[in-house]
């Protein structure tokens, strides 16, 4: 399995207030509690929710209903949705 090619551009720790998984780590205004804005990149990594790692929840949830690649791809569709809203 290749690793999920995640950018880091941070557009995810943005917007967790979109997706009812994430919403628990919103800050108030949609970011992540734990997001950096300055350096851009998580103060957790380390040790962020299972919810932040792709292939985490690929092995607990989706390995019965997606192929790998197939997995990367609908991730990959929501990272670019994510870069359409944040060029309004």
């Amino acid at each position: 399995m290749s690793p999920f090619p995640c950018t880091q551009c941070g557009l995810c720790c943005q917007r967790v207030s979109f997706a009812e998984e994430t919403k628990f780590l919103d800050r108030g205004d949609g970011t992540c509690r734990h997001y950096d804005m300055v350096n851009k990149s998580c103060t957790i990594y380390a040790e962020r929710p299972d919810i932040c790692r792709v292939d985490k929840m690929y092995a607990l949830h989706y390995e019965k209903k997606y192929h790998w690649d197939e997995f990367v791809t609908l991730n990959l569709q929501a990272c670019a949705n994510l870069k359409k809203l944040s060029s309004k």
